[in-house]
Parts: C-alpha cells; sequence; structure tokens
C-alpha cells in the first residue's frame, strides 16, 4: 500500500467515522447487528461477509439503512488488529440489502487472518478467518464440523456455540439454515422463541428470517470463530421443493419460481458466497469445489436448484413420502437428483483429485432405506436419494471406476444421525462397501419417529448407526491414515445453556471405506 492510498484510506475512515457517530446518535442504530463471516477458504485468500442493518427487522426487509453506505474492511495477520495486511472500502446498497461480499486476495497459504467492517463509526466484531494450504502442501491434519436444520421456533442454537468452542479449521452448513415457514396455533405448543412474522414468500419475508437467525449469538460466534463453507435444502425456500416445482401441485411453475427467485437472492445476501454466485434471473451457481493441501477434497453439491421432481405424486401433494416398490417412475434413467451438467462437473472433479480423502457434503442421506408406508407396504422415501436411485448408482460407479481416494459423504436433512456403509449393489448387501456415509443431526428440528425407523433397520443391514433422541453436530479430525468422528449432543435444545457431550465415535482407516466403533 502506498503513502497516498494510505492517507486516502485514512480520510475516508475520519469522515465515515463522523457521519457514522452522528447517524448512530439519531438513530440508535449499530450497523453490525448481524455480525461478520468468512468463508470458501482458498490458498490466497476468503471471502468476507456482512450486512448492515441498524434495525435487524425494519418491516420493509432492509434493515432501517435506506442510502449507499461505505464501508472499510481490514485484514490483519493478529488478533490485535494491529498488523493490518489488507485493507480496502466498498459501497454497501440497497439492492442487495446493505451486504458486501469482499474477495480477499493476495495472503499467505495455510494460516490464520483477523478481519473487521468499519461504517457509520462503528466498528464490527473481529473474527477470524483461513486461508486453507497450496495443494501440495502436505498436510498433516485438519478439524472440521458439520450442521444442519437449525429451526429457531422449537429451540436455541446452544449446539453452534459448542461447536465454536472446538476450534474447527473449517464449518460446513448442510442445508435448513434457516426455516421458511411459521408455526399456526395447532403447533404453537413448539414454539420455544417466535419467528419474526409469518412465512416467507417474498424478498422481504426472505431477508428478514435470516436477518432474525444471524442475530442470534451463538450462530454469530460461530461465524466469527471459522470460515465455513455451505449449501441449502429445501427450507431455505419452500419445504420438498424441487427445482421449479413447488409442493403444492396448484402452483404453476412460473409463479414458484418467482418465490425461489427471492429466496435465491436472500440466501446470497447473507452467506459468504463469492460475486460468481450472484443470482442470475432465478438461479444461483452453489456447488463447488475446495482443496485443503493434499489431505482433503470437499466437493459442495446442490441437490435442490436442478433435480426432477418427485417420483408417483399423490395428489394435491408433490412432497415426500413413502412410495411403495410398485412406483416404476423412480427408476426412469432420465431422472435426476443432480442436474447433467453438475452431474458432469463431479466426475471430472473424481477424475482429478490427488488428494489423500475426498469428503462429498450435501443435503441428505445417500444410503438406500427400505421403509414402510402407512398401507405396511414396503416402499422409498421420494424426496431424498431414495426418489433418484440411478443418479445414486452413477455416482457411485464414478467413484469405482475413479478409484477415488476414500470417498466420504456428508449430510443432513433427516434431523437423526447416521453411519452407513455405501454399497456397490444395493441390491446386494454382501458387495463391496464404496463410500462411507455420515449424516448428522438437527440443530433444533424434531426427530423422525425413532420406533418406525427402528422397526425397518432389520432390512437395512448396510445402516451401521442410527439415532434420533438427540440434537447436536458431528466434529471430524482428519489425518492421513484416518478420519474420526464424533457425534456431538446437547443436553437440551429449549436451554440457552445446553451443555455438550460426545454421544458415539466412529474411525475410517485410510484405504478401507466403511466406519467402525472408537
Amino acid at each position: 500500500m502506498n503513502r497516498r492510498k494510505l492517507i486516502g484510506l485514512s480520510g475516508a475512515f475520519a469522515a465515515n467515522w463522523t457521519v457514522g457517530r452522528r447517524f448512530a446518535r439519531s438513530t440508535g442504530g449499530y450497523p453490525f447487528t448481524l455480525g461478520v463471516a468468512s468463508g470458501q477458504p482458498s490458498p490466497d485468500g476468503f471471502v468476507l461477509w456482512t450486512r448492515l442493518a441498524v434495525l435487524p427487522l425494519a418491516p420493509d426487509g432492509l434493515g432501517g439503512m435506506s442510502e449507499p453506505t461505505s464501508v472499510i474492511w481490514e485484514v490483519a495477520a493478529d488478533e490485535a488488529m494491529r498488523n493490518v495486511v489488507r485493507t480496502g472500502t466498498v459501497e454497501a446498497y440497497s439492492r442487495w440489502a446493505h451486504s458486501v461480499h469482499i474477495e480477499v486476495t493476495d495472503l499467505e497459504p495455510g494460516r490464520p487472518y483477523w478481519y473487521r467492517f468499519i461504517a457509520l463509526g462503528e466498528a464490527s466484531p473481529v473474527g477470524l478467518a483461513r486461508t486453507a494450504p497450496m495443494p501440495d502442501t502436505k498436510l498433516v491434519g485438519m478439524r472440521f464440523a458439520f450442521a444442519s436444520c437449525s429451526n429457531w421456533q422449537v429451540g436455541y442454537f446452544s449446539a453452534y456455540r459448542h461447536m465454536a468452542a472446538e476450534n474447527p479449521d473449517l464449518v460446513i452448513f448442510l442445508g435448513d439454515y434457516i426455516y421458511e415457514h411459521t408455526y399456526a396455533n395447532a403447533s404453537a405448543h413448539k414454539v420455544v422463541r417466535k419467528h419474526d412474522g409469518s412465512t416467507a414468500i417474498d424478498l422481504t419475508g426472505y431477508r428478514n428470517r435470516y436477518a432474525l437467525y444471524h442475530t442470534d449469538p451463538d450462530l454469530q460466534a460461530l461465524h466469527t470463530a471459522a470460515p465455513c463453507l455451505m449449501t441449502w435444502d429445501d427450507h431455505e425456500v419452500e419445504n420438498d421443493y424441487a427445482n421449479e416445482w413447488s409442493e403444492r401441485m396448484e402452483i404453476a411453475p412460473e409463479n414458484f419460481l418467482r418465490r425461489r427467485a427471492a429466496a435465491y437472492q436472500a440466501y446470497y445476501e447473507h452467506m459468504p458466497l463469492r460475486i460468481r454466485s450472484m443470482p442470475q434471473g432465478n438461479g444461483l451457481r452453489l456447488y463447488d469445489r475446495f482443496r485443503f493441501g493434499d489431505l482433503v477434497s470437499f466437493s459442495v453439491l446442490d441437490g435442490r436448484q436442478y433435480r426432477t421432481k418427485q417420483p408417483c405424486e399423490v395428489p394435491p401433494w408433490r412432497h415426500g413420502h413413502v412410495a411403495s416398490e410398485s412406483c416404476t417412475d423412480r427408476l426412469d434413467p432420465e431422472r435426476t437428483l443432480l442436474g447433467a451438467q453438475q452431474e458432469r462437473w463431479l466426475f471430472d472433479e473424481f477424475r482429478r483429485s490427488e488428494a489423500a480423502w475426498n469428503v462429498i457434503a450435501q443435503e441428505q442421506l445417500v444410503a438406500h432405506l427400505r421403509q414402510r408406508n402407512r398401507d405396511g407396504a414396503s416402499g422409498y422415501w421420494t424426496d431424498g436419494w431414495d426418489g433418484y436411485p440411478v443418479t445414486r448408482q452413477r455416482v457411485l460407479d464414478a467413484i469405482m471406476a475413479t478409484r477415488l481416494n476414500n470417498p466420504v459423504f456428508i449430510g443432513g436433512d433427516i434431523h437423526s444421525f447416521w453411519t452407513t456403509d455405501l454399497k456397490a449393489d444395493f441390491a446386494n448387501p454382501s458387495s463391496a462397501t464404496v463410500a462411507t456415509e455420515f449424516v448428522g443431526t438437527s440443530i433444533t428440528s424434531d426427530p423422525p419417529p425413532r420406533e418406525t425407523t427402528l422397526a425397518v433397520l432389520p432390512d437395512n443391514p448396510h445402516i451401521r448407526f442410527f439415532e434420533s433422541r438427540h440434537r447436536g453436530y458431528v466434529a471430524v479430525d482428519l489425518t492421513r491414515d484416518r478420519m474420526e468422528t464424533r457425534m456431538q449432543i446437547i443436553s437440551d435444545r429449549r436451554d440457552p445453556k445446553a451443555t455438550v457431550s460426545t454421544l458415539k465415535r466412529f474411525v475410517v482407516e485410510s484405504g478401507r471405506a466403511g466406519a467402525i466403533f472408537a
């Protein structure tokens, strides 16, 4: 940085500080009420995010902001922010709800950095970010954690606080970061803390729902403590939607796509995503690959935006149900969960990967689960991978064909813990185990019926572990030789000071698919 630029930034800071102090005194507002976050680390940088909102739940969805506002960002090599190594100024506009996405580059690989924002005379909290090691770095180990399904209404986000205390190198959000629906009177007994309003269906509604969730101190603490990767599931838009199809059959695709576009824009406005993910039309590119030295490659998938609608619909609904084995529609080879373009991209990533471990991060349970419907007939759930078994087989075939090193799938959605063996031939339980799968329980959301699931486990010998009675997250310690997975549970989702403990530990040994109890 030359002297002229430094003087210019200092002048901008002084002017912004003066105007901001005047603004803060007149409105009583603090602009960083939604916290800060970092994400999508690369060897030379990462993404920094914040959104200015002096009134987070303003009725117009703009957080009490209206005019373009200058935001200074700083990245330092020390937590005290004395050794600032990168800085700049960006304008925050109402078009994007005064959110900012800073793509920081030219940093050193494989090390921590600290960052903050300054706007309207106020400084944000200081967050911790990390650059990824270079792809050829022989990384000894790392820790990451993953979580899903955080429904504000039914509990507190204590699990996020405990995740932050794990000091992970990376956090992965696997969908249902928010819940779009608000419980009606019949479900009022479930409510621990209320949503900001009615069910979100437009841009204002989605913006305020994200703003509400971002005011949670435990979620803010987690985002401040570690960089993140993210994908979505259904509740970022609507329960069990698929591509352009609402779960309600009477809603025309063109009408639903308008709602989806609003939801996708709000998602972008509230996540540390790169500019290339900025919504285009009614779509948003989310799937991507992230490499951490030669130790691990993370392939983050999008299983909602491009999927074929669920098979064997039951009017007036399109949402998931247990379809009997006579539902041949689910076996149609033209059906897809990921879309042709994302599948090609994923298989190319399999061919190129030289990492010791390959983690496929996505939203749902991948393993097949033979269930019973209400009539007692054997069948499969239509809204997950069981509704798209041909896609699943193509993915597993590609893993075998490319001889992908140590493939491990992680997922969420089902509000319970699972450990499964993904088989080369799902019809043959004795066939080779191709990959290992871990599914995490919900942060707060209600579990599935435990006894119903336990009753069908004998029909599913590839399921190594299932437990639905606890809320929490999954922490993973990864070395070159092994992956140790801890299923972490909180004492009570209704207690904001809930404690944490370990339910189960599993180990996957390098070169040997399948988990064993630790």
